[in-house]
């Protein structure tokens, strides 16, 4: 999505603390160290909480918005929600283009919403294969593929890269092999490289996530957050980084459920 800014992301970034040479795996093999998860948790709990008392104060549209990223980034979909909702209340011009909104729609579980809002940013901004992307993964989990792939959006101007190719592995036209291929061969400088690798292995990530492929999910959600350009890179692409920070936690969180159900 098109970078916004908010004051959260830099306290989110100063806890995660992240550099090249900073990611160490864990017995879990988790790209973030428990301390930096630890730190990071304590920072966005303190800042909800700031927010609370902001809004019990006076009512403002930037601090439900920071506050709903500050429940988001927590994993409290519900609650990231409501915050969203009581923005487009308070301004509802901001409506069409709340694509936090739909995201966290989508992680509420509330798909069919979560797609009728990307289909209403669609006609906001018509560039931005990302935001299609999005509805393709609503209406997967709400009507399933075949009903999603009729329905992806149409582009006709060009988009960023690596989205071109990324849209095309959602409408089954290519692997995620033939786009990390493309990433691999690519003349372009190292930082533009980390940029296209992050949204690429979000995206597969996410592709195999709908279609049920939890295990090669995991791989590419791991890729996604040890990636350090994503974290750093501004508004929108921190708030990416997240997402695919959650998704990650919550299919390690089902794998340690199902294995000790085994277990038992």
């Amino acid at each position: 999505m098109k970078p916004l800014h908010c004051v959260l992301i830099v306290a989110v970034t100063v806890a995660l603390s992240l550099s090249s040479n900073v990611i160490a795996a864990e017995p879990d093999d988790h790209p973030l160290s428990r301390e930096q998860r630890d730190r990071l948790r304590t920072t966005l709990q303190e800042r909800a909480s700031q927010l609370s008392k902001t809004i019990e104060e006076a009512e403002s549209v930037g601090a439900y918005s920071q506050r709903g990223d500050a429940y988001f980034f927590l994993g409290d979909f519900d609650r990231a929600l409501a915050d969203y909702e009581k923005m487009v209340e308070l301004n509802p011009d901001s409506g069409a283009s709340h694509w936090r909104r739909g995201i966290a729609r989508f992680y509420a579980k509330k798909f069919d919403k979560a797609a009728k809002q990307f289909e209403e940013y669609h006609s906001f901004d018509n560039v931005d294969r990302e935001n299609g992307i999005w509805r393709y993964l609503s209406q997967h989990r709400a009507y399933g593929v075949e009903k999603a792939r009729e329905g992806l959006l149409k582009y006709e101007k060009d988009d960023r890269e690596p989205f071109p190719a990324v849209y095309q592995l959602f409408a089954g036209k290519l692997t995620p092999q033939q786009i990390e291929q493309q990433i691999a061969d690519a003349k372009i400088d190292d930082v533009e490289r980390s940029k296209r690798e992050f949204y690429a292995h979000l995206y597969i990530g996410l592709n195999h996530a709908v279609e049920g492929r939890d295990a090669e999910a995991i791989k590419h959600f791991r890729k996604s957050t040890a990636n350090t350009w994503g974290p750093k890179a501004g508004y929108g692409p921190n708030y990416m980084w997240h997402v695919g920070r959650l998704h990650y936690d919550l299919l390690l969180a089902e794998r340690r459920l199902k294995q000790n159900s085994e277990k038992n």
